[in-house]
This record gives structure tokens, C-alpha cells and sequence, in this order.
């Protein structure tokens, strides 16, 4: 299973409206629920960060710092328009050099620092 990370995006220059899975962290004070079930946020790899939104139901582990991955296109304007969200709290769900540099700059939060 192959994710875009934050960086990658521009990186690629990946085309409005082509279907892409990104993958990384949701960024920390970024998440703006609204009353229609929709819901904005940020998702980084601690370099860059592509701005999300969604309407629907999110995961129960979908939080600010956790990892995610989302799948939907790009809208013209750089906003990545989700119509799937997958939301765990380790690499699984995180590419793997996402969750690298992650690690390399301490910012993981995988599963050997949360159990207890």
C-alpha cells in the first residue's frame, strides 16, 4: 500500500482532482468541527502540511498528534478533499518515511510510548 506524505504532494506535482491516499500526522490545533458533520484539519510529516477536509463519521482514534491516512483528491486550490479516513496511533497506518522522520525528530507518538 503505497501514501503520499505532506511532502510529497508538491513534490509530485500530483494533479487536481487525482485520486491519492496521504498519509502523516494531524497536525496539533488544526482540527475545525462544523455542525454538518464536517470536519477540517492538517495532516504533516513535521516538514509540510496539506489541509483536509471531510464530512463524515471519523474513526474513534482520530485525533490531533495521531497518525492518519486519508483518501480523495486535491482540489485547484491545494485542499486535499477526503472521502475516507483511516486513523491509528502506529506505523501501520503511516508511511514508512513519514513515520522515520517522525521518529528521527521526536515527534512519534507509536505504540512503544503510549503503552503502559
Amino acid at each position: 500500500v503505497f501514501f503520499q506524505s505532506p511532502t510529497d504532494i508538491p513534490q509530485q506535482s500530483i494533479p487536481a482532482g487525482q485520486r491519492v491516499r496521504l498519509g502523516g500526522l494531524v497536525e496539533e490545533g488544526s482540527v475545525v468541527r462544523s455542525d454538518n458533520a464536517e470536519v477540517s484539519f492538517r495532516v504533516t510529516d513535521m516538514q509540510n502540511v496539506v489541509p483536509v477536509t471531510y464530512k463524515g463519521i471519523l474513526p474513534d482514534l482520530f485525533r490531533e498528534g495521531q497518525g492518519v491516512v486519508t483518501e480523495g483528491s486535491l482540489r485547484a486550490d491545494g485542499v486535499f478533499v477526503a472521502d475516507s479516513v483511516l486513523a491509528k496511533h502506529d506505523e501501520n497506518y503511516i508511511p514508512k518515511e513519514v513515520a522515520e522522520a517522525l521518529k528521527d525528530q521526536g515527534h512519534w507518538q507509536g505504540d512503544e510510548e503510549t503503552a503502559n
